[in-house]
């Protein structure tokens, strides 16, 4: 290799870059193997072929307003900063589908709660209309009616086993116990939702600007809703 001249080691560089066998990482390598690698790998055409196939969109330099060693040197950074940008959000979007996933998994447990407490309260409902039917057919066992309905109503009587108004009671409040039940697992629901819509609404952010600074503008956020927290405890301490 010692060899070879510099020219044709560049060349080969910049064949390997646009052939895309080449990448960053492996101009990196090449660069700590040895000076005269790391010479010809910080070469400006290199890192400009590197900025324009990885990120051809902030590709807008105007290289004959700058110095070479400039060009080297902005291309370089520019290059290192567009890289960890991309790995924050790359992070970013894994941590958000992540972060949906698990909301929409608390979603469906809350949703399968809430059947089953529905299916508590239809049954404990469906008992207490019985045994109030039973109540109602012993109250009537003590007044005259025909000998058709009252033996009816005796055999309601008869058939039940358990005594109808303390059972009247302990169901009607499993019924309450299930409607608070439904009304806590309503909100949370709601809650959960709100939260999944704000991880989707991140994520689709975080998508249209890949190049944005995510931990820049999750702490803007944050400061807007700190902001906001402190106007409106403002304006309840002042009514």
């Amino acid at each position: 290799m010692s060899a070879l001249p510099d020219d044709l080691l560049r060349r080969i560089m910049e064949i390997g870059i646009q052939s895309g066998t080449l990448g960053c990482a492996d101009l990196c390598r090449l660069s700590i193997a040895c000076r005269r690698l790391r010479f010809l790998a910080a070469d400006d055409s290199l890192w400009s072929h590197l900025l324009f196939s990885d990120f051809p969109s902030d590709f807008n330099f105007n290289f004959n307003d700058i110095s070479s060693s400039d060009v080297n040197s902005k291309l370089k950074r520019l290059y290192k900063a567009r890289y960890r940008k991309r790995q924050q959000q790359i992070c970013a979007v894994l941590k958000l589908q992540g972060k949906i996933a698990e909301q929409s998994g608390k979603i469906r447990r809350i949703e399968l709660q809430i059947l089953e407490e529905k299916d508590k309260l239809d049954k404990a409902d469906a008992e207490r209309k019985y045994l109030c039917q039973i109540r109602h057919a012993s109250v009537a066992l003590n007044v005259w009616q025909p000998e058709v309905v009252r033996a009816r109503q005796e055999q309601m009587v008869r058939q039940c086993t358990v005594p109808v108004k303390s059972r009247i009671k302990t169901v009607e409040m499993e019924l309450s116990s299930c409607k608070n039940q439904i009304a806590c697992l309503r909100k949370s629901l709601i809650t959960e939702k709100r939260r999944l819509c704000e991880a989707e609404e991140k994520l689709a952010r975080v998508n249209y600007h890949p190049l944005q600074d995510v931990e820049g503008a999750s702490l803007k956020s944050g400061e807007r809703r700190i902001t906001n927290k402190k106007l409106k405890l403002s304006k309840t301490s002042k009514f």
